[in-house]
């Protein structure tokens, strides 16, 4: 797939549109176009339905002149017909009043997961396990065409902040740990969601925000929204080069970082904000807040002494529209900052023609409205058939014991565990409703893994008893009195006992933990099932990795099914019945102990011997599986691993070459990947980095060559000045078991902040 042409390359027309727009603009109307509101402002629910109201609808739009509104009311999933009506009505009056379309933006981060009756995909970490970025296309092409049947034309996604830290609850809504996989699956969400021209984006497409720039996830406690301290060099190499990616992809939007980075907020950092990406890359796209979050400069970070000099630092700095969700004093005080001359003229003129940019980008000056009736594909079986092909290659195989999967046909089971009969599990957050909570009212149509696992083998083959359940619809740690004892009497009736455990749907700084290991109660469900001498499967359904070292040890067959969607029961089903051969590979670090966490990429100085003596220092880090683990129901063999050139420099391009064969009686698919190592550097260098990936399908005893290209200038790294430099020196490659050396010839260092 060829990339996208950038934003940088400006449509002429558009651009004078803009500036005739601009030019007969008041300031009111100006700062109205960088105000967000939320939809719950704007109306109330009426007999057990949303409806705007009109007067508050007036007051927003035609007093204070807001540009932007977001989210679902409640916020709770509405019908199409309802999104045509509530975006359709504010449109008509942000028209008759302004004549400037408003931009509606809803957050369908895995599909159209604020509409019913929408395509559902697996969570975004589910994608980046599939390694495989075709799937992330088409998961946005279908998303974006069915959140255009609703009318709506920005979501609030893709999300590529770099899951770095288990403990972190947004785990689940990035592509895993690594900043390669996170850019190419962010990339490729951008071109499916908005098209090849992000100049003129069609209508079946929709604007992206990519989110949350940047360092969002790396907290040091771990916990949402808490500070980031993170070395320079860290920073420029992989925290911002996902968005660096998706900005060249031709992203029109990003979210900003909630968060501070090294003591500074980062609504509030210029460097970061305008400095790196608007002037080093010649973005012309739009900055947006996250919730409230410019109030949190006075109220949490404290480096504003009231929102009015809040308001004026994030101005300055970059911010083009803010998330105001409740409260249009923003527009009141921003204007008393331009006319006392805290926030320039030029600024907002800056911001404003980002925002009408964005718009007519999407054409909403000529079609403010798209209609239901031009979408006939919304929550078709064609888009269901994507959805489930997704669940089912991003499953991940994580132990075989004896070849007990796939299971043979005629088996009696039991399906135990909280996450068993559960769609509100399968989905995980931002489904339906924020936490997803509600996820089994409107799901009812599709499996949970029970039901699928039914269907596939037969109801008179499998019984339920789950021992242990969720409280339903309360919060993600909510577990009722178990009933252990139920399940393993149930057990003693089978062949095999399928134990669905993990963890409930949460979102956000709700889903924060203190403990990293799974629930006390599963994992007693686990030990005891074992004494029945029964084998047992054990099905992970979580958004993040909890810890199970102590049960993983009674388990014949592990699968990490992660949050696979409405889809995701008979993807699994799928799988255990070996209809589908499993592909997946972690996309993160699954840590084995609580006080052993790492990424793949840890520099190589973390992991020591034993030293001698009295000193008796145990650094060697224990995970329970590495990033890029995953088995198949069939064997791959790497052999003759080669490249083109043994010495290089930063301008060569190397194409490392390995032949793939499957040995194995299935056909089935690899993800072949690519890693270095720098032997010595002024840095000191990580154990292994990631630099490219294919995936390709074999038949039984097929061989393909797998070539996987990158520039000598890829293998730079950031040193401690913040500058990039590629050094004279040894490289350790790798794919597979095949190892090979190459050689840099030529140091380089660059002078400009990118490469």
């Amino acid at each position: 797939m060829q990339a996208a042409a950038s934003v940088r390359k400006k449509d002429v027309r558009t651009e004078q549109k803009i500036e005739k727009v601009l030019s007969k603009m008041t300031l009111d109307e100006k700062i109205g176009q960088m105000t967000e509101l939320s939809i719950d402002v704007l109306g109330s629910v009426v007999n057990g339905e949303f409806q705007l109201n009109k007067d508050k609808l007036h007051e927003a739009i035609g007093k204070f002149k807001v540009g932007s509104v977001l989210n679902a009311p409640g916020p709770v999933a509405q019908s199409r017909k309802k999104w045509q009506e509530i975006i359709g009505e504010i449109q008509s009056v942000s028209m008759k009043e302004i004549g400037i379309p408003c931009i509606y933006g809803l957050d369908q981060n895995h599909g159209t997961t604020y509409t019913l009756d929408g395509t559902f995909f697996p969570q975004n970490i589910n994608v980046g396990a599939s390694f495989n970025p075709q799937l992330a296309y088409e998961a946005a092409r279908i998303t974006a065409y069915e959140t255009r049947a609703s009318n709506c034309p920005w979501t609030y996604s893709p999300t590529v902040d770099m899951a770095r830290d288990p403990r972190w609850p947004r785990v689940w809504e990035n592509y895993g740990e690594d900043c390669l996989v996170n850019s190419i699956m962010g990339s490729f969400a951008v071109r499916g969601f908005q098209g090849d021209d992000p100049n003129n984006i069609p209508a079946d497409r929709i604007a992206t925000s990519v989110k949350h720039y940047m360092g969002y996830s790396m907290a040091r406690t771990g916990k949402d929204r808490t500070p980031a301290y993170i070395p320079i060099s860290e920073l420029r190499e992989k925290c911002f080069a996902p968005f660096k990616e998706c900005v060249e992809a031709g992203a029109l939007t990003i979210m900003v970082n909630s968060g501070s980075i090294n003591g500074v907020p980062v609504h509030a950092h210029y460097d970061l904000l305008t400095q790196w990406l608007k002037e080093d890359l010649k973005w012309d796209g739009m900055l947006v807040t996250d919730w409230a979050d410019i109030n949190n400069l006075y109220t949490r970070e404290h480096i504003a002494a009231d929102k009015k000099e809040a308001i004026q630092i994030a101005i300055n700095a970059g911010i083009d529209m803010a998330m105001e969700p409740y409260d249009l004093n923003f527009c009141t005080l921003l204007k008393e900052l331009v006319q006392e001359g805290k926030v320039p003229m030029s600024r907002i003129d800056d911001a404003v023609r980002r925002v009408l940019r964005l718009k007519f980008r999407l054409g909403l000056f000529d079609r403010p409205n798209t209609q239901s009736a031009d979408y006939p594909l919304f929550g078709s079986r064609e888009h269901a058939e994507v959805a489930l092909r997704t669940a089912e290659e991003s499953q991940i195989l994580l132990k075989n014991k004896d070849n007990i999967l796939p299971l043979a046909s005629g088996k009696k089971m039991l399906v135990t565990g909280p996450n068993a009969n559960s769609m509100r599990c399968l989905n995980g957050g931002w489904s339906y409703t924020w936490q997803g909570h509600l996820a089994d009212r409107f799901a009812g149509k599709y499996n949970t893994i029970y039901e699928a696992l039914c269907h596939k083998f037969g109801s008179g083959n499998v019984s339920l008893e789950q021992g242990v359940t969720y409280k339903p619809e309360g919060s993600y740690t909510e577990e009722n009195e178990p009933e252990i004892e139920k399940a393993v009497e149930a057990a003693r009736n089978v062949d095999v006992i399928i134990a669905c455990i993990g963890e409930n749907s949460y979102c956000e700084t709700p889903g924060n933990l203190s403990d990293l290991a799974i629930s006390a109660n599963q994992r007693e469900l686990v030990k005891a099932l074992a004494t029945t001498g029964k084998p047992i499967i054990l099905i992970l359904n979580e958004g993040r990795p909890r810890i199970i070292s102590d049960i993983e040890p009674l388990a014949k067959g592990i699968i990490n099914v992660l949050l696979p969607g409405n889809y995701g029961g008979d993807a699994l089903a799928n799988i255990i019945a070996g209809d589908v051969n499993p592909s997946a590979k972690m996309p993160y670090t699954y840590p084995r102990n609580q006080a052993e966490l790492t990424t793949y990429d840890y520099r190589v100085s973390e992991e020591m011997d034993k030293m001698e003596g009295v000193y008796d220092y145990d650094a060697v880090v224990s995970v329970q599986w590495p990033f890029g683990f995953g088995l198949s129901y069939t064997s791959f063999e790497y052999h003759n691993f080669r490249v083109n050139a043994n010495s290089f420099t930063a301008d060569d391009e190397l194409h490392f070459s390995v032949d793939v064969t499957n040995r194995g009686a299935r056909a089935g698919k690899e993800a072949v990947m690519l890693f270095s190592r720098d032997l010595v550097a002024s840095l000191t260098p990580e154990n292994r980095r990631l630099r490219a990936f294919d995936k390709v399908e074999l038949q039984p005893g097929e061989t393909k060559t797998v070539t996987l290209s990158i520039k000598g200038s890829d293998l730079a790294f950031v040193g401690a000045d913040g500058k990039w430099v590629l050094e004279k020196g040894d490289f350790l490659m790798q794919s597979g078991n095949q190892t090979l050396n190459v050689t840099c010839s030529q140091t380089k260092k660059w002078m400009t902040p990118n490469r």
